[in-house]
């Protein structure tokens, strides 16, 4: 590999990795911290993990700084999955990719706010996709729960909601495509 193609790899791995990060926010759900979440849908639908949205009202923090109330209009814990709505339209929307396409050995990216830190990406490869969860060898934190693991091309494929023996654990995008239409079929006209 050339020099010149290594720096428009790494140029182009920035990119996407911005992208995610403005399609990513700062839940803040109780006074115990933060995680984090990602914009579904442009008219303000955010997903996140049960656990981070502990209450009906939390606050949402955007890429640019912006704070927005939001209301949990869907939970489940058995899935750790949760349906946050702010009153915001014209966001930028996660493209959500195909969790049932990964293999292992991929690169994958995860955007959140660990420890409170806005914007923190890593990175790392998918360990194993089993049909309940995405497993990658990942740096994850406190906080990254709820933001997106995605593929290399920048689709979300996953919500990161814990580690477990070294491992990120990721609730796949076609388990949360279905929780959203199952749970709120009205989701997608609200």
């Amino acid at each position: 590999m050339t020099n010149k193609m290594f720096q428009d790899i790494t140029a182009e791995f920035a990119t996407i990795a911005q992208q995610l990060c403005q399609s990513t926010v700062k839940v803040c759900s109780s006074s115990f911290g933060s995680g984090s979440g990602v914009i579904w849908r442009s008219d303000g639908v955010i997903i996140t993990n049960a656990h981070v949205a502990t209450h009906h009202r939390a606050r949402v923090e955007l890429w640019d700084g912006r704070v927005c109330e939001a209301v949990r209009i869907s939970i489940d814990p058995t899935q750790d999955l949760a349906v946050l709505k702010i009153a915001k339209t014209d966001l930028p929307v996660a493209t959500i990719g195909n969790s049932d396409a990964l293999r292992a050995g991929e690169l994958v990216l995860a955007v959140g706010n660990p420890f409170g830190d806005s914007g923190a990406v890593t990175s790392g490869v998918i360990h194993a996709n089993k049909h309940y969860a995405v497993m990658a060898d990942i740096q994850l934190f406190p906080g990254n729960s709820g933001g997106p693991l995605a593929d290399c091309q920048g689709r979300v494929i996953g919500i990161n909601t814990m580690i477990a023996h070294g491992l990120a654990i990721a609730i796949p995008s076609l388990t949360v495509e279905k929780f959203l239409h199952a749970r709120h079929p009205i989701v997608e006209a609200i």
